[in-house]
């Protein structure tokens, strides 16, 4: 017999008006009911439909959701035009109705924990965990298909995903909501009947093997395995959890049966008693109860099965440092202890606590303490969320500090000082006003929680069952119920040398030493050295604390007033509203929204600070972000502060532009607001700090393009922006910069500011304006005129244009090749510019899915196989992209030409039935509800960097997809992507990997024209009007 807890067993926050149920089958199977009143707003009940929606389902065309697109390139842009803009602000009463098709909803989605991870793997195939969660996508004995799951989501707006941790395995997907049940058949069998095909394993250990190839080059990976390759014999760190081709297929070559291994791992556990599943839908509780226990009942029976993993063995060899060369310019000192598992302390969470103290950034802290010496630039702590820090047999602490160049020489004085803090907490006893705070801010975040999509909602659902009561899969996370400070004294008794593993990330590296060793999976060099007894004896019990070192004070931006000001606003009117110019002035303009949609306390105030001279030459770009990351060092204890009582801020440069956001409970926004202005407005940088902050943007620098596919966007942006700074010049600049070549820049820098900003949330209009004044009162100089600033102009491809750029990979060790082919279609500029964008939207939702069955699935060219619609200051663009560890830039480029020359036949095979499909699928993304503020303004903000302001753009395009049929497709598709069409411009960029040669052959013919002289080709080419 099935059972259910009764329907108000989880505890969620007072604002989700979404239902809870969980649900027991008897084969042991737990899951979690979600129904979300707002996939289905109009309150329609979907118990007249099965569901199912096999393709037949013809009735709603209209409306349901997708999450973002991909909008890459940063800097989108639109047309700007408002007339097409017909909703009224004022009138509250005369506001139009909706149709019920009009409704913004939401997506339906489900997940699956499987207590099962790569800890499970045997030692003789190691990765199979990770490999058996690929297989599970290739077809069931119901749907023997490969495609058939990935293809009937992208057909209904939908996308999947998976990811194998330790000690679980999660799968999830979103889908159109009236197609849950089809998409929750064909996922079912995942867990039920799974071919496993042999053919499919040969093709897929290669995708496994690809995605292991996308990590080779990281640091981050490359570290983890070190811990991994260095925790003792026999432990279940001890293992190569990726997974890869030599990992696999030299288990089959030595006699292993993988097929039968991967059979018998999914046997053995993937069963009821393990199983966590959510299920998210607009139906009520009782229909998905029933769909759960039709589509899941025939899971394997099983029992829950606790921890099989003795907790008592040492993990790594104490009093140990390990050397490691990084592959980028950095130096990371990380010091490692190991605690015992914490799960069932959730509701106490001293790691938390200590992690607060020991991560804290404010005066008195361990980093405060570090950046005043000049051997620190950043600092973190705490327990991470991967599965090898926080399993059942242990939590592991670590504690990440970036070094300067001065630090590292001072490794052994940081790692005194970081005990001396650790005797400081040991004396001070636990402090339950510092327990208090961060309770009082987790019941905040708990209380006013903002949504997350619906997949990571369901998956991080899906997870919460696996490590928290039925009760608290929702509040457990934020739980901060119970002060124990005999439990912080135990957990921080751990914190010894004894007890601690020292290992150092660095450029800096002997490469001469004898005492190198290699990690085998990534090839790493490393050296083991012993950490000298007297050394680990000063550490045990450091002489004195610096008196510098203390705890830190009151946090006065944890927010009291939770009051809400959309009171007697009209809900219509914010709902449906766009955000209104409230001040249009030559110094600051200032669009506004109050908030009625998502009824929380908090506000998002984002500024465009237009700075004077910013990017008019390469030395004033570096001078400029020099400027900026010197403040951002100054403000660093203030915002710290704000941060951790959630209200957050970010600063960063785009082009002359300082972008300021910040977002999070309004109650002390303003204050904040006027701490930085303030502090702006008079600071001038300190030598020391100087030297700091300029040694770690040469690292940046320097750091910059080694990864293939960011370095391929970058030399597609060089050729298409007019105006574009090489980033080995900027850093030649960088590197003869003084102190007082920027303290006589910055005068100049504000002397003339113009300021473009957005208030949206829970603020009033007065409360806006009051911001808008905070600028003007702090700085009180003259507005910039527009043809002062900068001008982002972008390349007009020539007619027919087959243009290429080749470089090869700046790390010399990067396997990777990158072909990345562009395609110009217009400016997003006119009457006709909702159309095009639409159309282009609906070409890549139509072959997207086949792009990456072919290339990815069949052809297995690499890891990443991406399309998608590019927009560049709003230049709209088509771009089709490849990275592989096997095969050429030249292989690459044709494979995808190829491709798209076949798009013809696609279309022209794309029944009605099909092509409706994906129409509507887009039009349901186009009009799907913003899940949570921070998303809505992100929309509303795009609007206005992009100086389109074209606030209901979605709305626009999916009326407009309405009107277009297949022959409008293939007609934008002949015109802008075929040959010999005129305007067919195309630019291919490769990058080519270490093991392939830059040189090898002659390019086709058809690849393009090389751009040998990339000064000379722009100088001599025509360019798009200025739009934002």
């Amino acid at each position: 017999m099935r059972s259910c807890s009764p329907d108000n067993i989880v505890i969620k926050s007072p604002a989700d008006r979404r239902s809870y149920r969980i649900l027991h089958l008897p084969n042991g199977l737990t899951a979690l009911l979600v129904h979300d009143p707002e996939i289905y707003p109009d309150g329609r009940e979907s118990s007249d439909r099965d569901g199912s929606a096999d393709d037949e389902m013809e009735e709603e065309d209209e409306e349901c959701e997708e999450d973002d697109e991909e909008g890459e390139d940063g800097e989108d842009c639109d047309d700007g035009e408002e007339d097409e803009d017909e909703e009224e602000e004022g009138e509250p009463h005369e506001s139009k109705k909706r149709k019920k098709d009009d409704l913004p909803t939401k997506k339906a989605a489900a997940a699956m924990c499987v207590g099962m991870g790569s800890f499970s793997d045997p030692p003789k195939a190691q990765g199979l965990a990770h490999f058996l969660e690929h297989m599970l996508f290739m077809g069931s004995l119901e749907f023997p298909d490969e495609n058939e799951y990935d293809s009937y989501l992208s057909k209904h707006g939908g996308l999947s995903n998976a990811f194998t941790e330790t000690e679980f395995t999660c799968y999830y997907f979103e889908v159109n909501r009236e197609y849950l049940k089809g998409a929750l058949q064909r996922f079912s069998q995942f867990f039920i009947s799974p071919l496993v095909k042999a053919e499919a394993m040969e093709r897929e250990v290669l995708a496994v093997d690809s995605e292991f190839n996308q990590v080779l080059q990281s640091d981050s990976c490359r570290l983890l395995q070190l811990h991994c390759h260095t925790a003792v014999p026999n432990h279940p760190f001890n293992r190569f959890y990726w997974g890869n081709k030599k990992s696999l297929v030299d288990a089959m070559e030595s006699g292993v049966n993988l097929r039968e291994e991967i059979l018998q791992l999914y046997q053995q556990n993937y069963h009821g008693g393990v199983m966590k599943l959510v299920v998210i839908g607009g139906e009520s509780l009782d229909i998905l109860e029933d769909w759960v226990t039709e589509l899941f009942s025939n899971v394997k029976s099983g029992h829950a099965v606790n921890s099989i993993y003795q907790k008592d063995l040492p993990i790594w060899k104490a009093g140990k440092l390990y050397r490691l060369e990084a592959v980028k310019d950095v130096h990371i000192l990380e010091l490692t202890w190991t605690l015992p598992c914490l799960h069932k302390e959730y509701l106490k969470k001293p790691e938390d606590y200590l992690s607060h103290l020991m991560g804290h950034e404010g005066k008195g802290s361990l980093l405060y303490f570090l950046k005043a010496k000049g051997w620190a630039t950043a600092l973190s702590a705490g327990v991470g969320d991967e599965g090898m820090r926080r399993s059942s047999i242990a939590y592991i602490f670590v504690m990440s500090i970036h070094l300067t160049d001065t630090g590292l020489d001072m490794l052994y004085e940081v790692v005194g000082v970081v005990y001396q803090y650790i005797k400081l907490l040991k004396q001070s006893t636990p402090q339950e006003w510092i327990f208090k705070e961060l309770q009082d801010i987790a019941n905040m975040e708990f209380r006013f929680s903002e949504e997350l999509r619906q997949d990571e909602y369901a998956s991080e659902l899906a997870e919460s069952l696996i490590f928290y009561s039925e009760e608290h899969v929702i509040y457990g996370e934020y739980a901060f119920e119970k002060w124990d400070p005999e439990l912080i004294d135990y957990v921080l008794s751990f914190f010894s040398p004894e007890n601690m593993r020292i290992d150092i990330l660095s450029k800096s590296f002997d490469k001469q030493s004898q005492a190198i060793q290699h990690e085998p999976w990534f090839g790493s060099q490393y050296i083991e050295e012993d950490i000298s007894q007297s050394l680990l004896k000063l550490w045990s019990n450091p002489p004195k604390i610096d008196p510098s070192l203390h705890l830190p004070s009151k946090n006065e931006f944890i927010a009291c007033d939770f009051s809400l000001r959309n009171a007697n606003t009209s809900k219509d009117l914010a709902d449906g509203g766009r955000p209104k110019c409230i001040i249009d002035k030559p110094f600051i303009k200032l669009w506004y929204k109050i908030d009625s949609t998502f009824n929380v306390p908090r506000t998002n105030a984002y500024f465009l600070i237009t700075l004077k001279d910013g990017y008019q030459t390469s030395k004033n770009s570096v001078l400029t972000e020099l400027f900026m990351n010197l403040l951002k060092d100054e403000l660093n204890d203030i915002l710290y502060q704000a941060g951790v009582a959630k209200l957050e801020t970010s600063l960063s440069i785009v082009a002359d532009k300082l972008e300021l956001k910040l977002y999070g409970f309004n109650d002390k926004l303003s204050n904040l607001l006027s701490k930085i202005l303030s502090l702006c407005r008079s600071f001038s940088p300190k030598p020391d700090r100087f030297e700091v902050i300029k040694e770690d943007m040469e690292r940046a620098f320097r750091n910059t393009n080694m990864k293939p596919l960011s370095h391929a966007s970058y030399l597609r942006l060089q050729v298409l922006r007019e105006i574009f700074w090489d980033i080995d010049d900027r850093l030649s600049c960088l590197t003869n910069l003084s102190l007082s070549d920027l303290l006589a820049f910055i005068p100049n820098l504000l002397s003339q500011l113009h300021i473009e900003g957005l208030c949206h949330g829970n603020l009033s209009e007065e409360e806006a304006i009051t911001i808008a004044n905070i600028f003007v009162n702090a700085f009180p100089v003259q507005p910039l005129p527009i043809e002062l600033r900068h001008q982002g102009r972008v390349l007009c491809l020539p007619s027919g244009a087959n243009l290429m750029r080749k470089v090869h990979v700046k790390n010399e060790l990067e396997v990777n090749s990158v072909v990345e082919l562009y395609f110009q279609i217009e400016q997003d500029i006119g009457k006709e510019a909702t159309r095009l964008r639409a159309i282009t939207d609906l070409f890549g939702s139509i072959i997207d899915e086949p792009y990456f069955n072919q290339l990815r699935t069949k052809e297995q060219l690499g890891y990443v196989v991406e399309c998608g619609p590019r927009m560049t200051y709003r230049v709209v663009g088509f771009c089709f992209r490849v990275q592989s560890s096997e095969y050429s830039p030249l292989y690459l480029h044709e494979r995808i030409i190829h491709f798209i020359s076949g798009v013809q036949e696609l279309l022209d095979g794309l029944d009605n039935e099909s092509f409706e499909n994906h129409r509507s699928g887009l039009i349901a993304e186009k009009l799907e509800k913003d899940p949570s503020l921070a998303c809505e303004t992100g929309n509303h903000w795009t609007q206005i960097v992009d100086k389109r302001y074209l606030f209901d753009m979605s709305k626009l395009e999916a009326e407009e997809l309405k009107t277009i049929q297949k022959t409008d497709v293939i007609k934008w598709y002949n015109t802008y992507l075929r040959p010999p069409s005129s305007k067919c411009r195309q630019l291919a960029i490769h990058v080519w990997g270490c093991n392939t040669n830059l040189g090898e052959a002659q390019m086709p013919a058809n690849f393009g024209q090389l751009i040998e002289d990339l000064a000379s080709f722009k100088s001599s080419s025509d360019f798009y009007s200025f739009l934002c």
